[in-house]
């Protein structure tokens, strides 16, 4: 979900020096015939797996009359985001496991780029406006009524959606008029801006700054702004002189921080892992797990952790 401008992943060389591309080949996970078909039904089952989780968390938020307060509100377009977050890839590499081309036309590839990466943008904000709503639950419970109204929750929704498809708007339309030479062949599942600037005919030191201290700022302002949040819930639960009180207070945050922990510490893995000439394939099983594996995870941790979501998924499923 983050640029990696200044540290691209190794393209496969080739004869082709062209200097027009119409399209681009995702390698994804090269192995035999058999082995691709193995990897399709596994990927296929996460993927159903995924729909059914986060789509059971929203369907549970809008039929459930106790859920429809700011807390669920958000879990719930959080869910819808994964969905996509989730799609913007999947079926995709599904494709390919099927394909013995594997190519990737020129505009799929950049439709495929934005998307992933406004839709990761948009989770980083998410998680931050999550961790905002708990602390004035928590730091604030008698104040929490009156701030978090349905107006700025709606209005803080509305915000991540349009902050998150605008961040990096700009450096990808940049990168998609720049001229490509050479390999077509990026040894990637997904169109990943270090492999595409790799294959451009001439350096462009500007637009990886940019997006360099684009994705910077993405990853470290709301993960300062979470941590700040969850500071401040510390310091207030502890204040708590009830031990079930504190227990309550931890309850509502855990599955948050969770999935916190879960998003940001592999993104983080990725985002300062040194260079090796294994890069590609330790980035490729990265962005996997974040941009797979986290999205199917989510809704367990959320159902596991909260009574309340609980209670709803057996109603829903009881119906």
């Amino acid at each position: 979900m983050v640029f990696h401008s200044s540290r691209p992943m190794k393209v496969s060389s080739t004869t082709n020096t062209s200097s027009t591309i119409s399209g681009f080949i995702l390698l994804g996970f090269p192995c035999s015939r058999e082995g691709q078909l193995l990897l399709f039904g596994l990927f296929s089952i996460l993927y159903l797996l995924t729909l059914m989780g986060n789509g059971s968390i929203i369907c549970a938020v809008r039929w459930d009359q106790r859920l429809h307060t700011p807390m669920y509100i958000l879990l719930a377009n959080f869910s819808f985001l994964e969905i996509w977050y989730v799609t913007s890839t999947v079926p995709n590499m599904l494709a390919n496991f099927l394909s013995d081309t594997k190519v990737i036309s020129f505009s799929g590839c950049f439709l495929q780029f934005y998307f992933f990466f406004s839709l990761g943008s948009t989770e980083c904000f998410f998680l931050a406006i999550m961790a905002f709503d708990r602390y004035l639950a928590i730091c604030r419970p008698l104040h929490y009524p009156t701030i978090m109204t349905g107006r700025l929750c709606a209005s803080l929704v509305v915000s991540c959606w349009v902050l998150g498809f605008f961040w990096f708007l700009i450096p990808i339309i940049i990168i998609s008029q720049m001229s490509f030479c050479g390999s077509r062949i990026i040894d990637h599942f997904l169109c990943d801006p270090g492999p595409l600037l790799a294959l451009t005919c001439t350096r462009a030191p500007v637009i990886e700054l940019t997006s360099s201290t684009l994705s910077s700022l993405l990853l470290f302002i709301p993960f300062l702004f979470i941590m700040v949040s969850y500071t401040l819930v510390l310091k207030a639960v502890l204040k708590v002189p009830s031990a079930a009180g504190r227990r309550k207070a931890f309850s509502t945050c855990g599955s948050h921080l969770a999935v916190v922990s879960l998003f940001y510490g592999s993104v983080m893995v990725m985002y300062v892992s040194p260079t090796s000439e294994h890069e590609a394939g330790m980035q490729k099983m990265v962005t996997l797990f974040y941009s797979i594996v986290t999205p199917l995870i989510n809704p367990v941790i959320y159902s596991l952790r909260n009574k309340d979501m609980k209670h709803a998924m057996k109603k829903l499923l009881r119906t």
